[in-house]
């Protein structure tokens, strides 16, 4: 698919043996952080070799609370390149 990507991100925090909620803190120690700096890198490659790149402004996130979410959206990850065959001239999956 060259107009988006997926991924699965594994945050493990090995200090905490149950959940608490977030805290008003440093911005640099979560997924916005994560992807900011993802985004950076791919576009700093991008600009060195003279790709003409340009990243959309938004992204959906999803917090996997179970194993069949996982599953499920993994199937979803696995069969998506299939789906670009049929969709790509769709003007809804047209953002840029």
């Amino acid at each position: 698919m060259p107009n988006h990507v997926h991924g699965i991100l594994f945050i493990n925090k090995p200090a905490y043996d149950e959940w608490r909620p977030n805290k008003f803190g440093p911005q640099s120690q979560n997924l916005a952080a994560v992807l900011r700096g993802y985004k950076a890198g791919v576009k700093k490659y991008a600009t060195m070799h003279q790709i003409d790149f340009a990243w959309q402004a938004r992204y959906y996130d999803r917090i996997i609370r179970s194993e069949k979410e996982f599953q499920n959206i993994r199937q979803y990850i696995f069969n998506d390149p299939a789906r670009w065959e049929t969709e790509k001239n769709n003007p809804e999956n047209l953002l840029m």
